[in-house]
């Protein structure tokens, strides 16, 4: 589907437009600056703010791609009802529109989709997880997939915050352990809800190696 908008004119013009997933659901994007492309999936609040301002602390190095999740925002709900698959194959849109070689970065529940697609198949450059919320009955090694994160080869730089619950920084350590190209770090002082300031180097800095 055509790109519908433009807004406002100049270097860091933002693009709205629409993409279909496999099934015909609409999923709305916003597409902004310039570079390498590099796919940043929401958690389970998208669309926000936070989000938006990440994007735009990349874009002066990257084009951006942010997105509704399924049943949010501009995107559809489908007509089949709710599925991990489907969120997966939007996801897959979204980056086919981005380009090849597009890098992908998700917060949260956003970071569990990440992780599920590129297990999947979903060809993707490098790949970084902000605290994806495995392990949230108590027991980290019962709620992190280990077996799905073994068959992903790409990269992956996975971060928690310093200041997160306990149990979010064990699960951050647990789904690097278990990465075949996994690396963990902490961003001290940050919480479940990362500062953009503070997140947007790090990833600048882990997508244009």
């Amino acid at each position: 589907m055509d790109d519908v908008r433009t807004t406002p004119p100049g270097p860091a013009a933002t693009v709205e437009g629409r993409v279909a997933s496999a099934d015909g659901t609409p999923i709305a994007y916003r597409r902004c600056g310039g570079g390498p492309p590099l796919v940043l999936v929401g958690g389970a609040l998208s669309p926000g703010g936070w989000e938006l301002r990440l994007a735009g602390l990349l874009a002066g190095r990257f084009t951006t791609y942010t997105y509704d999740r399924r049943g949010r925002g501009g995107s559809g709900g489908g007509a089949g009802g709710y599925a991990p698959e489907r969120e997966v194959e939007d996801l897959a849109a979204v980056v086919a529109a981005a380009g090849a070689g597009a890098g992908v970065h998700g917060t949260s529940s956003g970071g569990a989709l990440a992780l599920e697609a590129a297990a999947a198949g979903v060809p993707m450059g490098r790949l970084s997880v902000y605290e994806p919320p495995y392990g949230a009955d108590g027991d980290v090694h019962d709620g992190v997939p280990a077996g799905l994160l073994a068959g992903i080869h790409a990269r992956v730089l996975v971060l928690d915050g310093g200041a997160s619950p306990r149990w979010l920084r064990d699960a951050a350590r647990a789904v690097a352990g278990a990465l075949p190209q996994g690396r963990h770090t902490t961003l001290t002082g940050q919480t479940h809800t990362a500062a953009p300031q503070v997140l947007a180097p790090v990833l600048a800095g882990f997508f244009a190696r």
